[in-house]
């Protein structure tokens, strides 16, 4: 069976101890409270502790400066868990712990010894690894290579249009103009009965 307390971090007696015995407990100003703070931010009936399935649940009691577990306002019950602070107002913390573990199979039942959250474990810092050397540092390669000496750079391809296409182009592009001129001689001389009777039958006489 596990026992529970709750340990004063800070308020009008820092370091008190209430061991939590009996399935219903109360939290307030006065003495007739299991837990029993006295202090202007504890309401008389500030908080209630239920003991119910191996934990305890906590409930504001409608206090005046609220109920927080771990700095979180309660607005209804919450089933409190080791390591955790309780909060009456603004300046008081309670920290809710086991303090022992009893093997109902033991013969003897040692003192109630306090069961904290353990420690983390220390950081343990790996020793410099030595930085890998050059496999060749100090040897010479069985065929090295002679400084200086790249392979050959393939030259580089000319750019620009071949002759011939520009021949082409050129003569395509005086053959556009003759025609251009001659039709141009044809139509301000009107000339076109002459030369294309066939195409003007109709107006050619």
């Amino acid at each position: 069976m596990a026992q529970f307390q709750l340990v004063m971090h800070s308020g009008p007696t820092p370091g008190k101890t209430f061991p939590m015995e009996g399935d219903v407990l109360t939290i307030g100003r006065e003495a007739t409270n299991a837990v029993a703070i006295n202090d202007a931010e504890v309401s008389r009936k500030h908080a209630q502790l239920v003991f119910q399935g191996g934990k305890y649940i906590i409930t504001d009691l409608g206090s005046t400066n609220g109920t927080f577990v771990n700095s979180q306002r309660l607005t209804g019950q919450h089933v409190l868990q080791p390591g955790e602070i309780i909060s009456l107002g603004e300046q008081i913390n309670l920290l809710y712990e086991v303090v022992a573990v009893v093997d109902p199979n033991a013969t003897i039942i040692s003192s109630a010894a306090r069961v904290s959250v353990p420690p983390p474990p220390p950081i343990v810092q790996q020793a410099n690894k030595p930085e890998p050397q050059n496999q060749y540092a100090g040897k010479i390669p069985s065929n090295p290579e002679p400084a200086g000496v790249y392979p050959p750079v393939p030259p580089a391809k000319k750019g620009g249009i071949p002759i011939p296409l520009i021949v082409i182009g050129v003569v395509l592009l005086c053959a556009v103009c003759a025609c251009g001129g001659f039709l141009w001689y044809v139509d301000a001389n009107s000339l076109w009965c002459d030369f294309f009777p066939f195409l003007f039958s109709n107006t050619c006489g």
